[in-house]
């Protein structure tokens, strides 16, 4: 399972993401991602290059909540040229906006709702969703598994995999904050999860110290047998 490092905290890019960038530059981390919220077009153009230039691929949540901001969130992506974007539930808007692109979509499956996101749906409805992503030519979804107000967590992760099969990405977004969160969605299926807060705050692993060895800790995790 991988890893994608989350420059964020309380779902917004942080403040100092440029300067976390060059902090994790020796790990040699291969996925690093931002929100579309809490800097401006200029800095995440800016954080895009820099995510770049230390050879890994850069992502985008969207975390608008409106159909407008949303739609506009897509269409930064395009302009930055990141490698994959995630969240959204308009998706044929999205899908519109993208096309010509080289940008992979995950858009969020369930009902997601509010800042910070939290997340409404079943298990059917989210294996619904999956399926659906695939056919219309999605990469994979991003699925806010530890967000859920109506199903458990893991139970959304394995309906999730049902519904994209082997032709879709399952991404694990949000609250993945723990070494057996981490074991519990790489077995229902994850195929990558985000962490950021986590990290950034050094509660992942309890006195491992600093962000570089809060993040080795996750990296080992993901390789881990369940």
């Amino acid at each position: 399972m991988d890893l994608i490092f989350m420059l964020t905290r309380d779902d917004a890019t942080a403040p100092n993401a440029l300067e976390l960038v060059q902090t994790v530059r020796p790990l040699g981390l291969k996925a690093i991602g931002f929100k579309d919220v809490g800097a401006d077009a200029d800095t995440l153009r800016r954080l895009t290059a820099a995510i770049r230039d230390m050879g890994a691929s850069p992502y985008m949540e969207i975390v608008a909540t409106t159909r407008a901001e949303e739609l506009e969130g897509v269409a930064l992506a395009c302009d930055l040229g990141v490698d994959v974007l995630m969240g959204g539930v308009h998706v044929e808007a999205a899908l519109a906006v993208l096309a010509g692109s080289r940008v992979a979509y995950l858009p969020f499956a369930g009902r997601p709702f509010g800042h910070p996101t939290s997340l409404g749906g079943t298990a059917a409805e989210v294996e619904s969703h999956g399926q659906d992503f695939v056919a219309r030519g999605c990469a994979g979804t991003d699925l806010l598994a530890y967000r859920a107000t109506e199903d458990d967590p893991l139970a959304l992760v394995a309906a999730a995999r049902r519904g994209l099969g082997d032709k879709g990405r399952l991404v694990v977004a949000g609250s993945v904050n723990t070494p057996a969160r981490v074991a519990a969605v790489r077995a229902a299926g994850a195929d990558a999860f985000t962490i950021g807060t986590a990290v950034l705050e050094g509660s992942y692993a309890p006195g491992a110290g600093g962000l570089a060895a809060q993040l080795r800790a996750a990296i080992q995790d993901c390789g881990r047998g369940s």
